[in-house]
């Protein structure tokens, strides 16, 4: 059996404060790990927010259009299709 020295476990071993040292640094580094994982995570839940937003306002934007030249040609009938076909992708 290898005899614990202040500088390490046999003529092989390295010592135990550079051990610690190492298994400290891959701890934190394992922690920033999980705080950059889970950070990941929270950015692509908003980015998906992001693009349901800019797909409603897409369609906001088409009802817009839609109701425009109706509107000013007070064509009823189109300004009802239209904010019809709006009310049903609510």
């Amino acid at each position: 059996m290898a005899e614990v020295t202040r500088e390490g476990t046999g003529s092989k071993g390295r010592g135990l404060k550079t051990r610690a040292v190492e298994w400290m640094a891959r701890a934190v580094a394992g922690d920033r790990l999980d705080d950059l994982q889970q950070r990941l995570s929270d950015l692509e839940a908003e980015v998906q927010e992001c693009r349901q937003l800019n797909i409603r306002l897409a369609e906001v934007v088409d009802l817009v259009e839609q109701l425009l030249l109706p509107i000013a040609a007070q064509d009823q009938e189109k300004i009802a299709a239209a904010v019809e076909k709006y009310n049903r992708t609510i």
